[in-house]
C-alpha cells in the first residue's frame, strides 16, 4: 500500500520520572521534558534530536516559564522552529496530537516534538520550605504560539460560592452516579474500592508509573491518617496524584520525513482519527450529573472516522482523575469496566502531572501497539469538570483515507441544558440532585455542597457549614432528599 507522504505518524515516544532526594538533585520541568524527548529520540533509533520545525509543549501548572517551549528547544539544540504551547486542560495532550496530525497532513508542519512535564512535587517542597527556586523564566513579551482556544468553565455564581475545585465537583458526579446505580453507600464504596484496586495493579506492572505498590480494595476505601477523606465519598487514594516529577514526549512527523530519516517502519504508529469537543461550559447548566453527551458524541465520531467500533478497540485508556470520570467515560463510550480500561495506572497511581497525563497514556499505547500489531488503541483525555474532551484512535496500520478529525460541537451546544437560579429566585423548597461533603485536614467533615433542583426543573447550588448538616450527609443516601435553600444559598435539611 503506497502511503501519502503527508500521512502523520508517531515514530518515537519517551517517558521520564525523577524521584529527587531533595531540592539539590531535583529537576525543573524543562529538564524533565528534555530527558523524555531524549528517550523518544532513542526509541526512534535516532542519533540525536531531529530537526523539528515545531516544538510543542503542554501547558505547565506549576512553574510558569512564560515560554516553556523556548527552554526545551534550547536544551535540545533546536533553532529556527515554531515554539508552541497548548491551552490548559487534561484534554490538551490529545488535542495537541490531533492538531499536529492536521498540520502535518496539511503540509504546514513536517516534524514536531511534543512534550510536557510537571515538577510539582519539587515545586511544592520548595514552597513549604520557603525556598525560592532559581529556575528560569522568559522575559515579559516573550511568549509562544498558543494552540487551542481557552474555555471559561466557571460560572460567576459558582465562583461566588467557592465551587471551583475538581475535588469539589467530581464527588458530586459520583453521588449522582451512585444514586442512579441503585447501590447503597456501602455497596458503592465497595464497587469503587475494586475499581481503583484494579487500577493500582495496572500501575504495578507499568515501569513508568509513580506508585507501583498495588492496593487492596480495603486499602482504597478505608479512611485513615494517610488516606484521609478529601471530598465525600473520596478518600485520598481516589484522587488524582499531582505530587510527582515526571515528563513525556512524542516525536511526530510525516511519512516522508520518517522515510528520509530512515526510521524503522516497525516503530511507526498512526493516528487514525481524532475528535475534540466540550460539554456545556458550566456545570450549572448541565442537564444531568450522571451523563456526558459530549463524550458520547465525540467518541462515537472519532471511532466512526477510524472505521472501527468500540468492540474493535483492544487498548483503551480512560481519563482517571477520579472514579466518576472513569464511570462517565466508560458509560458514554460503551467500555466494559471489567476489561482493562487503563494502560498506565491512571492519575492516582501512574501519576497525575496535571495537564500532561494523557501524553503518558499515548506513549504507553504506542509501545503496546508495536507489540500487539493487530490491535487498535483509543485514548480519551479530559479537562475541567468532565468538561473538555479529546479523543484519539491509533494503530500500526495506516488510515486508508488519511488522518481524519471532527468536532461535533454544534450538536452538543443544541442539547438540553438547565437554567441556574440564584439568590432570592432560588430560595425555597428543593430536591438534592448531587452532593458532597468537604473534609478538613484533621479528617473532620467541614462543608456540605449540593446541587439542587427546583420544582420547575431549574438548578440551584446549596452550601452549609453547619457541622450537624455536614456530618449527617456522610451517612446514607441524600440524592432525592427534600431541602430548603435560603437566598444566600444556605442549605437546610428538612
Amino acid at each position: 500500500m503506497a502511503l501519502d507522504p503527508r500521512t502523520p505518524v508517531i515514530v518515537g515516544v519517551g517517558q521520564y520520572l525523577h524521584r529527587a532526594e531533595s531540592l539539590d538533585d531535583a529537576l525543573e520541568p524543562a529538564a524533565l521534558m528534555e530527558r523524555a524527548v531524549l528517550e523518544a529520540v532513542s526509541d526512534a533509533g535516532l542519533d540525536g534530536p531531529p530537526p523539528a520545525d515545531s516544538v510543542r509543549v503542554v501547558n505547565i501548572i506549576g512553574w510558569r516559564y512564560r515560554n516553556a517551549p523556548r527552554f526545551l528547544a534550547e536544551r535540545l539544540g533546536i533553532t529556527d522552529c515554531e515554539l508552541a504551547e497548548s491551552t490548559p486542560g487534561g484534554n490538551s495532550p490529545q488535542a495537541l496530537v490531533n492538531q499536529t496530525a492536521l498540520d502535518i497532513a496539511g503540509g504546514s508542519t513536517d516534524m514536531a516534538i511534543l512534550s510536557g512535564a510537571e515538577a510539582f512535587r519539587t515545586y511544592m517542597r520548595a514552597r513549604k520550605q520557603g525556598i525560592k527556586l532559581d529556575w528560569p523564566k522568559a522575559d515579559d513579551g516573550d511568549v509562544p504560539v498558543f494552540i487551542g482556544k481557552p474555555l471559561d468553565m466557571n460560572h460567576e455564581h459558582e465562583r461566588e460560592l467557592g465551587l471551583m475545585m475538581p475535588v469539589q465537583i467530581y464527588p458530586m458526579f459520583e453521588t449522582a452516579l451512585r444514586a442512579e446505580s441503585g447501590r447503597t453507600v456501602g455497596e458503592h464504596q465497595a464497587f469503587l474500592g475494586k475499581l481503583w484496586s484494579d487500577l493500582s495493579h495496572v500501575a504495578a506492572g507499568n515501569p513508568n508509573a509513580w506508585i507501583r505498590e498495588p492496593k487492596t480494595p480495603d486499602e482504597i476505601t478505608t479512611v485513615s491518617a494517610k488516606n484521609r477523606m478529601i471530598g465525600f465519598p473520596y478518600p485520598k487514594l481516589m484522587n488524582s496524584n499531582s505530587d510527582v516529577d515526571m515528563g513525556a514526549a512524542l516525536i511526530m512527523c510525516s511519512v516522508e520525513a520518517a522515510e528520509r530519516m530512515g526510521i524503522d517502519r516497525d516503530l511507526w504508529v498512526f493516528p487514525l482519527s481524532g475528535a475534540d469537543c466540550h460539554e456545556h461550559n458550566y456545570v450549572s447548566n448541565r442537564d444531568t450529573f450522571s451523563r456526558t453527551p459530549a463524550i458520547e458524541l465525540g467518541g462515537k465520531r472519532a471511532l466512526e472516522l477510524a472505521g472501527v467500533t468500540i468492540d474493535d478497540v483492544g487498548l483503551v485508556d480512560l481519563y482517571s482523575c477520579f472514579p466518576a470520570a472513569v464511570q462517565l467515560g466508560a458509560k458514554s463510550l460503551g467500555v466494559d469496566l471489567d476489561q482493562q480500561w487503563s494502560r498506565t495506572g491512571g492519575l492516582p497511581f501512574g501519576g497525575g502531572p496535571w495537564n500532561n497525563y494523557p501524553m503518558h497514556a499515548i506513549a504507553t499505547i504506542v509501545g503496546e501497539l508495536r507489540e500487539q500489531r493487530d490491535e487498535t488503541g483509543l485514548v480519551w483525555a479530559n479537562g475541567g469538570y468532565a468538561t473538555k474532551h479529546a479523543f484519539g484512535v491509533y494503530a500500526t496500520t495506516p488510515p486508508a483515507d488519511g488522518f481524519r478529525h471532527t468536532s461535533p460541537q454544534a450538536e452538543i451546544d443544541a442539547l438540553p441544558k438547565r437554567e441556574l437560579a440564584v439568590g432570592a429566585d432560588a430560595a425555597g423548597a428543593v430536591d438534592i440532585e448531587a452532593y458532597t461533603v468537604m473534609f478538613d485536614r484533621d479528617n473532620e467533615p467541614e462543608t456540605a455542597l449540593a446541587a439542587c433542583l427546583l420544582p420547575d426543573g431549574r438548578r440551584a447550588w446549596g452550601k452549609s457549614s453547619d457541622l450537624a448538616v455536614a456530618t449527617a450527609m456522610c451517612d446514607g443516601e441524600w440524592v432525592g432528599v427534600s431541602a430548603t435553600l435560603a437566598d444566600d444559598a444556605t442549605l437546610t435539611i428538612d
